[in-house]
Parts: structure tokens; C-alpha cells; sequence
């Protein structure tokens, strides 16, 4: 049974298919904010070799390999089993992710790609889109739009497709907080309008905060729950960043820059580029390589949402309902729980709920919310002493009161942020915080656990 197990799960992670539709991400953002214009020219390339360099990587393998180690000497009771696939798949949004970027934003600026469509109409059209954030045409620009109303329309239409649900709760936050609405492409970008998704250096969400960052703006990451999956707590951090570096640079095309890259990077390219240096179009040759397809990628993104239809690009039915409801929740609660009492298939009430990372909401000492659909929340509310009615069956381990000391501890643990230092291996680090080796690689998306870098950042949960 166990052998079973451990080649089911294998094979369920690596489903390229089921990964990719569920938690692919998308290209990267940048313009001003200032009236749109025609064109934008580009400062020459200088010596790749003067390249600024982007963080280094890790590679997601390691994952499955942890996953299953940690599974064959434990065989789960069958009611864990569907959450444990649902944990097991998302860490195929790692290399999901990778894919859609590399086909997205990392497009080769060399390829020559044609189109029916004059530039003329193209300009035409752009010139069109009043947006404070600038949308200007070069042949940067030209290329990414190309491929995106050609070679990618379907993943386009997909993508577009899943804005019907996300972009109403994108522009509320974007609105309160005073933001342009035209950033709401911003996540489109950043992954594909897919809340799990998660790039090879940890980044998550749908606005692909990193852990440090995510903290910084007050999500709550912890083992069970990560806010930077949940598309109004994320959109109202991303928003606070956002505008603090709209104070600082005052050029939203710069902005988009560092909130891809990072400020750092940004203020050494404006220092390379020189005084005259205004926008990202001035520092375009001095900015990371990825960088530089992340306004092209936002301009391109904003015109295929705005011209859809005259490139046959067709939005496709999601499974997400759109009229949708929260409720308190003030007791532990699993999400099959709610799921199988409601008659809710388990994929919506998950796919409505990302933040919860195992299922679980763990509403001990503070009140939760979940999202269902809109006429299910009063059938929620009428059933509920049904739904805890079931805890024994999908909480078992949290609620026996041998455990419950341990369970209380596990619930409201934080993660931190351990900083790698000469000498350190992954075995010491483990030692340190008392956990495995396999929880710090699952954890991290490691690929090789003999390559640490120093001052590398790993997330511990405890």
C-alpha cells in the first residue's frame, strides 16, 4: 500500500498538464505615468558582461524527492489523501511558472515575428488606451504584442478569461487605495492571474510577494496559512508597496520596474544611465535581463485585454463562480468539512480560498473568513453545527486532546527567515530549528541539497 501510495503522489506531481492550468503565472509590467506617446526610444545595449545580476535560483526537483521520502514511512488515513495531492500538485506550479515565463517574458527580442496587422493600427490603437501608466510603441513593444495576439492567443484567452473573477477584487483595492486601475495588469504578469503560483526563488500570489516583502506589508505566512495567496489581503499589501515607490520615483514605469527587480536595481541603473535618466526607457540597457521584457510584456498584456476581440483572442468558461460571499469562521474547520455538508466540489472551495495551504483554517485564537458561493452562505451558516459535526473525520490529529497542546503550538507557529553563513550546510540549519533536512528543501524549492549560498535566505516553519 505504501509502494502505491509513494507512485501515485510521484505521479500526480508530476502532471505537467493539471500544474500548468491551475497555477501557471504570467509576463512582467512597466510605463510611466504620463500621457501616452507614440514611440519610445531605447538606449544602446551596453557589454553583457556589465549585466547587473539577477538573485540566483533554485530549482524545484528537490521537492517531489522530500515529498516522497517524507511519505514512505507514513501511510495517511484516505480522508487526507485529496489534501495531500492538493499540497503535492501545487509545488508543480514551480516549474509551471518557469515555463510560462520563459514563453512570456523572457521572449527572445532577436526572433522576427509577422502579423497582418499594420503598425500603424497597432500606434492607432494604443494611442487609444488613456492610461496614466504610458504605453509607447518600439519594436520592443511590437514583438511581445505580436506574440501575445498570435503564437500565445489561447493562453491569452485563458488568462483574460480568469480576470472576470479577479479583476473586480484587483480594482476595488486599487481604487481605495487611490492607485491607477490600469495596475491591475500588474498581476497578469506576475502570474498569470493564478493566486498559488510560486517562482523558483519563493515568490507567491498572485502579486508574487517574496516572504521578507510579504511580512514586511503584514500577510500572514505562516504553515497553514499564506496570505500572499489571497487575492484581497495580497492586492491590499501590494497597493501599500506600490504607492511607496510611486513616492520614491514618481514614474510609474520606473515603479513597475523596481517592483519587479527590486529598488536597488533600479537606482543602480538610474545611476548608470546618468542624470538625464527619467524613465524606464532611459534605463532599459542597465536593468536585469528579465526587467527588460517587464514593460513591453505590461504594454503588450494591456492592449491584448483592450483588443481582444479584433485578434479572435476568446475568453473560455472558469471555475470560479462569480457572485461570491464570505463567512466568519471561529472554530477549527477543515474545507472538505464545508465542502462535502454544502455540496460544493472541493476544487471550488479551494480554488475560492488559496490562502489556506492545507485546508485548514485554524481559527483558534482569532477569526477567519472563507469565500463561497454567494448562495451557499446562508446554507453555511444553517449547517454549521453540521460541518463540526465532522470534525473527527478530518481532524482527528488537531483535536485529540493528547495533541492539543502541540496542535495549538502548530497552528499559530510563524515561520522565519533563516540567512545562510560560511560553513553552514543544510544538516546544521535543520539541527538549529529541529526540523528535517526535507522539510527546509520542501519549503524552499530546493533542487540540490549540497548547494546553499552564503547569505542565501531560507524560510523555516515552526
Amino acid at each position: 500500500m505504501k509502494k502505491l501510495l509513494i507512485l501515485a503522489f510521484a505521479v500526480a506531481i508530476g502532471l505537467p498538464a493539471g500544474a500548468y492550468s491551475k497555477r501557471a503565472p504570467i509576463f512582467p509590467v512597466d510605463e510611466k505615468r504620463t500621457a501616452p506617446t507614440t514611440t519610445a526610444s531605447v538606449a544602446e545595449t551596453p557589454d553583457p558582461a556589465a549585466e547587473i545580476p539577477t538573485d540566483p535560483t533554485s530549482d524545484p526537483d528537490a521537492t517531489t524527492a522530500a515529498m516522497v521520502e517524507e511519505v514512505s514511512g507514513w501511510a495517511p488515513p484516505p480522508e487526507t489523501l485529496d489534501s495531500l495531492l492538493h499540497v503535492m500538485q501545487g509545488d508543480g506550479s514551480v516549474a509551471a511558472f518557469e515555463k510560462f515565463f520563459d514563453e512570456f517574458i523572457r521572449l527572445d527580442t532577436t526572433l522576427v515575428l509577422t502579423s497582418d496587422t499594420p503598425d500603424s493600427v497597432y500606434q492607432r490603437r494604443l494611442r487609444s488606451i488613456l492610461s496614466p501608466v504610458g504605453l509607447p510603441w518600439n519594436d520592443i513593444v511590437k514583438k511581445y504584442i505580436v506574440m501575445y495576439t498570435t503564437a500565445r492567443r489561447t493562453t491569452m484567452g485563458n488568462i483574460l478569461s480568469r480576470s472576470q473573477y479577479y479583476f473586480p477584487i484587483i480594482e476595488t483595492e486599487l481604487s481605495r487605495a487611490g492607485l491607477p486601475l490600469e495596475l491591475r495588469m500588474l498581476p497578469v504578469i506576475e502570474s498569470a492571474l493564478v493566486p498559488t503560483a510560486r517562482s523558483r526563488v519563493g515568490a507567491g500570489g498572485l502579486w508574487q510577494f517574496m516572504f521578507s516583502t510579504g511580512r514586511q506589508y503584514g500577510l500572514e505566512i505562516t504553515s497553514f496559512v499564506d496570505q500572499r495567496c489571497d487575492p484581497v489581503a495580497s492586492t491590499r499589501a501590494a497597493c501599500r508597496y506600490l504607492a511607496a515607490l510611486y513616492r520614491m520615483y514618481g514614474d510609474w514605469s520606473l515603479v513597475l520596474a523596481a517592483y519587479n527587480c527590486g529598488p536597488g536595481n533600479v537606482n543602480r541603473a538610474l545611476k548608470r544611465a546618468g542624470a538625464s535618466a527619467k524613465n524606464y526607457w532611459d534605463i532599459y540597457p542597465f536593468l536585469p535581463a528579465e526587467t527588460r521584457g517587464y514593460v513591453p510584456s505590461f504594454i503588450a498584456v494591456t492592449y491584448a485585454y483592450a483588443y481582444h476581440k479584433q485578434h479572435g483572442i476568446e475568453l473560455t468558461d472558469i471555475s470560479l463562480p462569480l457572485a461570491v460571499d464570505t463567512v466568519s469562521v471561529r472554530r477549527l474547520v477543515h474545507l472538505e468539512q464545508v465542502a462535502t455538508t454544502l455540496e460544493i466540489p472541493i476544487e471550488t472551495v479551494r480554488l475560492l480560498n488559496p490562502q489556506y495551504i492545507k485546508d485548514i483554517v485554524p481559527a483558534l485564537d482569532k477569526t477567519y473568513s472563507i469565500v463561497l458561493p454567494q448562495h451557499h452562505t446562508t446554507g453555511y451558516i444553517g449547517r454549521v453545527d453540521e460541518i463540526h459535526g465532522k470534525d473527527s473525520v478530518y481532524l482527528a490529529e488537531y483535536i485529540n486532546p493528547a495533541n492539543i497542546s502541540q496542535t495549538r503550538a502548530m497552528l499559530t507557529a510563524s515561520a522565519t527567515v533563516h540567512r545562510v553563513k560560511s560553513g553552514e550546510t543544510l544538516g546544521h540549519i535543520a539541527v538549529k530549528y529541529g526540523v528535517r533536512v526535507s522539510d527546509i528543501v520542501r519549503w524552499n524549492n530546493l533542487k540540490n541539497t549540497n548547494r546553499i549560498s552564503i547569505g542565501q535566505r531560507l524560510e523555516i516553519n515552526k
